[in-house]
Formats: C-alpha cells, sequence, structure tokens
C-alpha cells in the first residue's frame, strides 16, 4: 500500500494533525510527555525530535503538538516525512492494540450522557485533532477529559460551554454544566 499523509492544522495553534490513509488504531491514545511514551514506540520516536512537545493518536492520525519556539513551516515536512516512514515500517502506536471499550456504565442519565459525548461530540472533536472521555455525572455537573489538540486549545473552553454544554443541556435536562478535568 502506498501511504499517503496530509496535514491539518487545528484550533491549537501549536498542533497539526497528520492524517494517513490506513488505520493506525482503533480508539484513541495521548502520549501527553516522553515519558509516557515509553510503552508506544510510534511516540517514542517523535519525542526524539526536540522540537515535539505531545502525541495523540486517534484512527487514522497523529496529532502532534511542537514547542514554543518551533515554526511549523520548518518542521512540518520533516514530521509528515517521518511520519510516512514510520507508517510504511509499521511502527506500532501500541505494544498491545485492544480495541476501545464503548461499553457506557452508570445510571441511566450518565449511559444517556455518554452515548451522547460518543455519538455526537467524539467524532466534531477528533476532526479538530483530539478527543474527549467521559469521566463523571454529579449534581448536574458532567466532567469531561479533553486530549489531544483540545488540550490547552485556546479554543477549547467556548467549545466547552458553548458547544457541548448547550447540547447536552438540551438533549439531557438534568444537565446544569460540562467542565473539562484537568491533566
Amino acid at each position: 500500500m502506498n501511504i499517503t499523509v496530509y496535514t491539518e492544522s487545528t484550533p491549537n495553534p501549536a498542533t497539526m494533525k497528520f492524517l494517513v490513509n490506513k488505520l493506525l488504531l482503533n480508539g484513541s491514545v495521548d502520549y501527553p510527555t516522553r515519558e509516557s511514551a515509553e510503552t508506544s514506540p510510534f511516540a517514542k520516536e517523535l519525542y526524539k525530535f526536540n522540537f515535539v512537545n505531545g502525541v495523540f493518536f486517534a484512527s487514522n492520525f497523529v496529532t502532534i503538538t511542537k514547542t514554543e519556539d518551533a515554526e511549523w513551516a520548518d518542521i512540518e515536512p520533516i514530521l509528515k516525512e517521518f511520519v510516512k516512514g514510520a507508517t510504511e515500517a509499521e511502527l506500532r502506536v501500541k505494544e498491545v492494540v485492544t480495541d476501545e471499550n464503548t461499553a457506557f456504565e452508570g445510571t441511566e442519565t450518565e449511559i444517556k450522557i455518554q452515548q451522547i459525548l460518543h455519538d455526537y461530540v467524539r467524532p466534531a472533536v477528533e476532526q479538530d485533532g483530539g478527543a474527549i472521555s467521559y469521566r463523571s455525572f454529579e449534581d448536574g455537573v458532567v466532567t469531561v477529559e479533553l486530549r489531544g489538540s483540545c488540550s490547552g486549545c485556546p479554543s477549547s473552553t467556548f467549545t466547552l460551554k458553548a458547544g457541548i454544554e448547550s447540547l447536552l443541556k438540551r438533549m439531557v435536562p438534568e444537565v446544569t454544566e460540562v467542565v473539562s478535568e484537568a491533566l
């Protein structure tokens, strides 16, 4: 298979999404630090570039966060070529790849919230190179975790409040607020 790589900007100016025409993994996995990448041959190699500051994988893309001093114009071609070569060499994203569990647990309201996040919010967040995970629902407050390009993105607060919160409030009347858990 001839691997092609193309890039898309994300709402976070420090991250770029590198898409490939091959499935990298089912689900998503975040390697926000060099230390966390020890179990990922692919992420470990990316962190050998001194301008890489974060790595996130989902389905057919890797979102890379750069250091402040790096310029996309300088590093994008280098990273694009690396992602192409690593994908062609079948460098593994995780040592053991397992399917992401989509079985929802909790009360009827919690299951409904998780289903909405999975069906409506997750695909939109993945389009921007990120991921969202449900954490809890207590006293009307839904807590989620944002990863990938969404982590630290200047527009993530707006996305959280104007997008996700308004959707959940409309579809689940018990929801009063949505907050993001800090990593």
